[in-house]
């Protein structure tokens, strides 16, 4: 077993290494093995400095987040890194920080403790507390404005981001750079030093008092609902108006509120969630996947043209094929301004732009495609053209080119008849915008081949994407939900509720919008579209939505044509329409229905459970493989809110006894798996879902 904590000496200095691999977390026992390393060259006459540095590819990245869920527990009483920091500030030795890659969360607050901080100039330093929900919780809220100032310390613990080594020095969080070897400069540094004034010492610059509640403001807006940014904002304006000792306390007691408090609970859960989606049955390190070197997409489309800037911006050469010239030439301009949108805003320079641009080839013909590693189909969602474009890329690929298609909701076993080859077959759902939104849906068909389902996942990875597997039924995971959910928001504004009380209602809960502005946004001619193509299912008697469809006839498909639910300006800023009232009236009485008020906590509910009911189904099917894994689908590519958890957690929050009384009040069919796991008899024992 490798050891957590090395000590050595070099000319006088004791040295300290943290190895803890892979980011060397805080895990029990590696603050226990510092403080002991600590001690150790305090007692040896021969040290005369100490220097504490990271072993491999970075310092302390931070707290081992497993320990909050055991606190919370009752398994665990956590540790303090209270006690560890005093005592490297009360050392009679200069204690000298060596930061490389990034001290994060509990890290830099273990660095706060030292005299002094160096760096090398890659390395980054933050307080990302708040991106689960918590606070530093190891006084990091009280000696970063000792040290950064109260600005920038208040602005670091409230919204998460780190700062680089330059910016670090700047605000005197850190005291030098050192360029080239780490150790060797951060020896030669201590060598220098003597005895410096302790952090919890030092006085606090002047600063503006209107910084708090201009804080406040942005944090209410940037990170809505969120309770985590507005209690680091008060612990850190703590240490501005209350001793060392009265400041930590503080932040002590809204540390704990965080952590004992929901959202903590679900941002965890959703952290650990994105890396349990990667987790396959069947699939490890072991399984053989297929190396994707050039790369091919099928329609320049919305879609399409986003699908190949992912390509691009992984560095895979693609080539973007259209059947006519205006339409390839939209799609390279949509590109190009996209590109050039990031390039003024500063994301990368202009030749970051160029080496992108010059990856994608536009094209007519299907020249090249023989020689491409992955195809991927971006054309209309209707089965006929799509089999028939996988009947000709089955004829021009070669062996071994995995298949891919983009398709939101038709059978990806359909679309694999259409080929000789199966086994190659596989969908690959990005949303829309596809070069900005994380979720990729990796669709397995009945013949897809283990190394398929590898080479897809890992993609995703190498994509920036989160992958998240999915069986083959109508809609996979995202779509057959959405579909619920959108529904039942239809319905609600047939019964009598306002097509801006039903997404103001989803808005205020956290969604990023709601569901009738969200269809607005996509297109309401998509789902209309999709719903034709589906019809012949549809089963006699049973109650579906009208108003989308009646807007599409009208030809209100949303921000596109200026009018859906809302009327939109040039700018496609929404404003209530009349017309939308008279529609929603006449379809209602058409289908003799009464309207009524209908309150908030009704939107939410039947919006919200229609969506755990269906997921219920969905796992049960084996559709999806985990409830998380429906989890994440939302958290990225939905809007739902991360503080919630997504909605099988937000379900479970709820207790699921409560859930499956309210679908039977509804007067829905609840799923068979709901009913089993949410009876009073079954819940008692703390059910968690697969």
């Amino acid at each position: 077993m490798i050891p957590l904590i090395q000590l050595s000496k070099q000319d006088a200095v004791g040295i300290i290494t943290v190895d803890n691999p892979p980011v060397n977390a805080l895990s029990p026992g590696v603050p226990e093995g510092i403080a002991a390393g600590l001690a150790q060259h305090i007692a040896d006459p021969e040290v005369k400095a100490i220097v504490l540095i990271g072993a491999g590819r970075t310092f302390i990245a931070g707290a081992d987040i497993k320990e909050f869920g055991k606190v919370v527990a009752g398994q665990s009483k956590g540790h303090n890194l209270l006690p560890l920091m005093l005592a490297m500030e009360d050392s009679p030795k200069p204690v000298i920080v060596a930061i490389h890659g990034t001290a994060l969360g509990g890290g830099l607050e273990v660095a706060m403790g030292g005299h002094y901080r160096v760096a090398a100039p890659s390395a980054q330093v933050g307080q990302p507390e708040i991106k689960i929900g918590l606070i530093p919780g190891a006084v990091g809220t009280q000696r970063l404005p000792r040290l950064a100032g109260v600005e920038l310390a208040a602005q670091m613990c409230a919204f998460g981001e780190p700062i680089k080594a330059a910016k670090a020095l700047e605000a005197g969080v850190v005291d030098q750079i050192i360029e080239g070897d780490l150790l060797a400069g951060a020896v030669s540094f201590a060598r220098a030093q003597t005895e410096r004034p302790k952090p919890r010492e030092r006085e606090i610059r002047p600063f503006d008092p209107n910084i708090f509640d201009a804080l406040r403001v942005q944090a209410k807006k940037a990170l809505r609902n969120q309770t985590a940014p507005l209690a680091a904002i008060d612990a850190v304006e703590a240490a501005t108006r209350l001793p060392f000792a009265e400041g930590c306390a503080r932040e002590r007691e809204l540390f704990n509120q965080c952590l004992y408090g929901p959202q903590s609970k679900a941002l965890i859960h959703a952290f650990f969630g994105e890396r349990e989606v990667a987790k396959i049955p069947g699939i490890d390190k072991n399984t053989p996947a297929r190396d994707i070197k050039q790369a091919a997409v099928i329609g320049a489309g919305t879609m399409g043209g986003g699908i190949a800037m992912n390509f691009a911006n992984a560095g895979i050469p693609v080539r973007l094929r259209e059947a006519a010239q205006e339409a390839l030439d939209r799609g390279m301009a949509t590109i190009r301004k996209n590109y050039s949108n990031s390039v003024a805003k500063g994301r990368f320079p202009q030749a970051v732009m160029d080496q992108r641009m010059a990856l994608i080839t536009p094209q007519l013909t299907w020249d090249g495609f023989d020689e491409t590693d992955i195809i991927t189909e971006a054309v209309f969602e209707g089965m006929a053209l799509k089999k028939e474009v996988f009947a000709e890329i089955d004829r021009i690929a070669k062996p071994g080119c995995i298949l891919a298609t983009n398709t939101s909701t038709l059978s990806i076993d359909e679309i694999a008849s259409a080929t000789k080859r199966p086994q190659d077959v596989i969908g690959t759902h990005y949303f829309s915008p596809a070069n900005v939104m994380r979720l990729l849906e990796v669709v397995r068909g009945a013949a897809t081949g283990l190394d398929v389902i590898a080479t897809c996942m890992a993609l995703a990875k190498r994509l920036n994407k989160v992958g998240v597997l999915a069986g083959n039924c109508r809609g996979f995971i995202g779509n057959r939900m959405i579909h619920c959910y959108g529904r039942e928001a239809q319905f609600l504004v047939e019964e009598g509720a306002s097509p801006e009380q039903v997404d103001g209602a989803l808005y205020d809960f956290g969604m990023a919008m709601g569901p009738l502005a969200m269809g607005d946004l996509a297109g309401l001619d998509v789902g209309w579209r999709i719903r034709k193509e589906f019809k012949h299912l549809e089963v006699p008697g049973e109650r579906i939505p009208h108003i989308s469809d009646e807007l599409c006839e009208r030809g209100r498909f949303g921000q596109k044509t200026g009018a859906g639910y809302y009327k939109y300006d040039e700018n496609r800023k929404p404003s209530h329409d009349p017309e939308v009232d008279a529609i929603i009236a006449e379809v209602a009485a058409r289908e003799g229905i009464e309207r009524r008020e209908i309150s908030k906590e009704e939107i939410l509910d039947r919006t919200l459970l229609s969506l755990a009911n269906e997921g219920f189904r969905i796992l049960e099917e084996g559709i999806a493989l985990r409830s998380v894994d429906i989890d994440i689908v939302y958290l990225t590519g939905y809007g739902f809110p991360a503080y919630r958890g997504g909605p099988m957690f937000y379900a479970e929050s709820l207790g699921l006894d409560r859930v499956l009384a309210r679908i039977r009040e509804f007067g829905w069919e609840p799923a068979p798996l709901l009913v089993r796991t949410g009876s009073p008899l079954d819940s008692a024992g703390q059910v968690r879902l697969p």
